[in-house]
């Protein structure tokens, strides 16, 4: 397998980038090849020794930024490490690509340069949702697409549950519809619609569910438009850095709270870890014609690992082609109403 990063995106790029690469490739047999400016990319890796020998360079001598017009930047930007690696994986000369960088960048690129599976509308964004003291579950969407219909929403439902069984090794994954009310026919003419058709589908639907029991691991897959996946991911990352902080902060305010602290060190480091984005890894763009994962623009080294070995299973249980397969009953359903 030939994974590939690019080395430029991402608010500490290339050095997490490198140095997340090299933590993985002590634990893989994969080949790990980064895109991007080789003299500089190749300066971190010096750092590393012989490690760094097990993980390829390309040369790319553009870049493009969070601040430019995704579309137009991947239609100029030929030379980029983005558009580079899409071309990659487009003609089967890698398997994966990871990337830090644009969000926009990564979202039209893969459908200009890969395009979208057949069948499928709207390819979205799957973020992996803490849960604290549970499994973590599965966000759809979260951000590739504000507005939707109906069928978007069974899409991505669809997608969610193979990629959850297929990497996250979940069988039969439950799926919720979030909405502002736990009862049948309530909601927005978007969520009706949406609950009858996953209601339809061979999916293990078990109806609305409301925002605030997200955090209690209600169900596996959790489904709604990516204008309100997005507020949800960044409202429950706001509120658990709050927590945390504020935690620490009254730990440390007194001697007693201190002495506390040191007996509940373990546990509090257990809620850290779970709370960290990081430890999960990035998130897959599902419905393109081939495999991406988008990394968060702020991770860190132990992100770009943990997302490189969740690209493992992604290209070998064949996450695209069993999204592909499944069009027809989506359609189906489509076609029946």
């Amino acid at each position: 397998m030939k994974i590939l990063l690019d080395g430029m995106g991402g608010d500490h790029a290339p050095e997490v980038i490198v140095e997340g690469a090299v933590a993985a490739a002590k634990e893989i047999k994969d080949q790990i090849t980064i895109i991007g400016h080789e003299d500089k990319i190749r300066a971190c890796l010096a750092k590393y020794g012989t490690i760094s020998e097990k993980i390829e360079v390309i040369d790319a001598s553009e870049e493009i930024t969070n601040d430019e017009a995704p579309v137009k930047a991947v239609r100029t930007k030929k030379d980029s490490s983005i558009v580079k690696g899409l071309n990659m994986v487009k003609n089967k000369e890698a398997d994966v690509l990871l990337s830090a960088g644009s969000t926009g960048a990564l979202l039209a690129g893969g459908l200009f340069i890969l395009g979208r599976i057949q069948g499928i509308d709207r390819p979205t964004l799957a973020t992996v949702y803490p849960v604290i003291g549970m499994q973590p579950s599965l966000l759809v969407d979260t951000g590739a697409n504000a507005e939707c219909k109906p069928g978007n929403l069974l899409e991505f439902a669809t997608m969610g549950s193979i990629y959850m069984e297929k990497v996250l090794k979940r069988e039969n994954p439950t799926v919720g519809l979030v909405n502002n009310g736990t009862e049948e026919g309530k909601g927005t003419t978007l969520t009706k619609a949406a609950y009858e058709l996953l209601s339809k589908s061979n999916l293990n639907f078990i109806g609305s569910i409301e925002a605030r029991s997200l955090q209690d691991g209600i169900c596996d897959i959790i489904v709604t438009d990516g204008f309100t996946g997005n507020a949800i991911i960044k409202l429950t990352e706001g509120m658990g850095l709050m927590v945390l902080r504020e935690m620490k902060r009254r730990f440390l305010s007194t001697t007693k709270s201190k002495l506390g602290a040191v007996l509940l060190k373990d546990q509090l480091s257990e809620i850290k870890k779970e709370f960290n984005y990081a430890e999960y890894g990035g998130a897959p763009l599902l419905g393109v014609k081939g495999a991406l994962l988008k990394m968060h623009g702020s991770s860190d080294a132990l992100a770009v690992k943990q997302t490189i070995m969740k690209a493992i299973p992604y290209v070998e249980e064949n996450v695209v082609d069993t999204i592909q397969n499944s069009v027809l009953e989506i359609e189906e359903i489509l076609i029946s109403e």
